[in-house]
C-alpha cells in the first residue's frame, strides 16, 4: 500500500529539512521526500498548514502490564500514545511481576505487537524483583531487545551492585536509565520541601534527594563507561551536573517531563493528589533551569513519565495518594504551547527532543527521521488548533492530571506507525 502525504511542513532534524514537502510511503517505509510527488497512491493525506514530523518516541512510560491492568493495558496505553503522536514508547519494568528476565521481556513484546498500535520497547530491571539484592538477567533481557535497564520507581541504593549492573549493561551494549532518589532522605515526603508544603501541612522532599543520586550515578557511569540516561530531572543542580558530565565527554543524557518544565509547587492550589508526582513539582528557579537546559541542549529529551492510576488511588490527600501523572496524550500540545510558541524551542528542537534524540539514545537507526529509507512512523501536527485539555476524553485508563481544563495549542491530526494510519483526529 502507498500513502502520499501532501503539502505538509516537514521538520526533519537529521537532514535539516524545514519546509513544504510531499512524503511518499510504501508499506512500512518512507520512499520519497520531495517538493512535489506526482506518483499515484492508495491514499492521499492533505497536510496543508500542518507539520509533518518523525513520530514521537517516549522514553519513559508506565504501561502497568502485567499485573496492574486496572490502571492501564498495552492496548489502552498504546491508544493513548498514538493519540498524542507517540509511535514508540519505553515501558518501565516495575510491573507485577517485575520484568527481570528474558522471558518476561519477550512476553510483553509479543503481546504489544498484537495489542498496541504503538511500538513498545520493554525495559528490564537492574535487580531481580527490583529488590536490590542481586542482578537481574541483564544479558538475556538485552538479547530480547530491552535496549536499557532501569530500576525506575526507585534507585538501586547498593552502589557496588549498581556498578556491577552498569558494567553488565555496558558489556551487553545497552543503556542504564536512572531514577535518581535517595530513599533514605525521603522521610515520608510527598511534595517539594518549601513554604507550600508548610501551608498544606505536608512533608517535603528536598532537592538533594535527587541531586545526591544524580552525582553518584554520573560518577559510576564515568567509571564503567556505560551510557547513562537520567530520567525525569527536576532540579537546577541536576541540569548543572549533566552539563559538567557532557563537558567531561561522558555518555550522559537527561530528560525533562512537561509537568516539571511547566508547573511549580506554587501552582498547587490545595491538597490534591493529582499534583503528587515523583520527583515533585519544584521551585521557580528549578523550572527556569530546566527550560534553559532544554533550550541550550544540555537536556536532550522530553519524556512523560506517564503513570496512570485509578481514581481511588489519586482522589485523596497527597499524604495518601499514589505518585504519578498521565502524560502521553498531552505532551506534544504542552510542549508546543509552553516552549515552542514562546520561542524557547523551535519546531526542530521539539522534534529533536521528542523523537530524534530518543532514537539516537536507544540506537533505533530507522526511527527519528522523516527521510528516505526510514520507518514510516510519522505524526502530523496542527499548531493552529486551540482547545482545552479534558481528562474525560483520554484514551488512557488514567485520568490523573493537574492539566485538566488547561488551554493549549497544537493537536495531533494523524499518527502513522509502520506506514499504517493508527490515529486520525475526527475534527478535520
Amino acid at each position: 500500500m502507498k500513502i502520499l502525504i501532501q503539502n505538509g511542513h516537514v521538520i526533519d532534524p537529521p537532514t535539516g529539512k524545514d519546509g513544504i514537502y510531499d512524503v511518499l510511503i510504501e508499506e512500512d517505509r518512507i520512499i520519497k521526500v520531495e517538493h512535489q510527488i506526482k506518483e499515484e497512491a492508495d491514499r492521499v493525506i492533505d497536510a496543508e498548514g500542518c507539520y509533518v514530523m518523525p513520530g514521537f518516541i517516549d522514553m519513559h512510560v508506565h504501561l502497568r502490564d502485567p499485573g496492574f491492568t486496572y490502571k492501564e493495558t498495552l492496548s489502552t496505553g498504546g491508544q493513548a500514545a498514538v493519540k498524542g503522536g507517540i509511535t514508540t514508547m519505553c515501558a518501565m519494568p516495575n510491573t507485577k511481576p517485575v520484568i527481570d528476565d528474558r522471558e518476561k521481556v519477550e512476553d510483553v513484546h509479543a503481546r504489544a505487537a498484537k495489542d498496541s498500535p504503538a511500538h513498545v520497547i520493554q525495559l528490564g530491571a537492574v535487580t531481580k524483583g527490583q529488590i536490590g539484592r542481586e542482578l537481574a538477567d541483564i544479558e538475556g533481557m538485552a538479547a530480547a531487545g530491552c535496549h536499557a535497564i532501569s530500576e525506575d520507581g526507585k534507585s538501586v541504593m547498593n552502589a557496588s551492585l549498581y556498578r556491577r549492573g552498569m558494567e553488565k549493561a555496558k558489556e551487553c551494549g545497552i543503556s542504564v536509565f536512572a531514577h535518581c532518589e535517595d530513599i533514605t532522605m525521603v522521610e515520608g515526603g510527598v511534595m517539594n520541601a518549601d513554604e507550600n508544603a508548610e501551608r498544606l501541612g505536608l512533608k517535603g522532599i528536598t532537592n538533594s534527594v535527587e541531586d545526591v543520586i544524580v552525582a553518584r550515578d554520573i560518577l559510576l557511569a564515568k567509571e564503567t563507561g556505560v551510557r547513562l540516561h537520567l530520567c525525569h530531572c527536576s532540579t537546577a543542580d541536576s541540569v548543572e551536573m549533566v552539563r559538567l558530565a557532557k563537558e567531561g565527554g561522558l555518555p550522559v543524557t537527561g530528560e525533562v517531563c512537561p509537568h516539571h518544565f511547566i508547573l511549580t509547587a506554587d501552582d498547587i492550589p490545595e491538597d490534591d493528589g493529582n499534583y503528587k508526582m515523583n520527583p515533585p513539582l519544584r521551585a521557580k528557579e528549578d523550572v527556569a533551569a530546566l527550560r534553559e537546559g532544554l533550550k541550550n541542549g544540555i537536556m536532550d529529551v522530553i519524556a512523560t513519565d506517564h503513570a496512570p492510576h485509578s481514581e481511588e488511588e489519586k482522589n485523596k490527600s497527597m499524604a495518601q495518594a499514589a505518585f504519578g501523572i498521565v502524560g502521553v496524550e498531552t505532551s506534544a500540545a504542552l510542549t508546543y504551547t509552553e516552549l515552542v510558541e514562546p520561542g524557547i524551542l523551535t519546531m526542530t528542537d521539539m522534534a529533536e527532543k521528542m523523537s530524534t534524540n530518543p532514537a539516537s539514545i536507544l540506537g533505533l537507526e530507522d526511527k527519528g527521521s522523516v527521510s528516505e529509507g526510514k520507518a514510516a512512523d510519522i505524526v502530523i501536527f496542527d499548531t493552529r488548533r486551540e482547545y482545552t485539555i479534558d481528562k474525560d476524553t483520554f484514551a488512557s485508563k488514567g485520568r490523573n492530571t493537574p492539566f485538566h481544563g488547561r488551554k493549549v495549542k497544537g493537536q495531533v491530526m494523524y499518527t502513522l506507525v509502520g506506514g499504517t494510519v493508527v490515529y486520525e483526529n475526527e475534527i478535520r
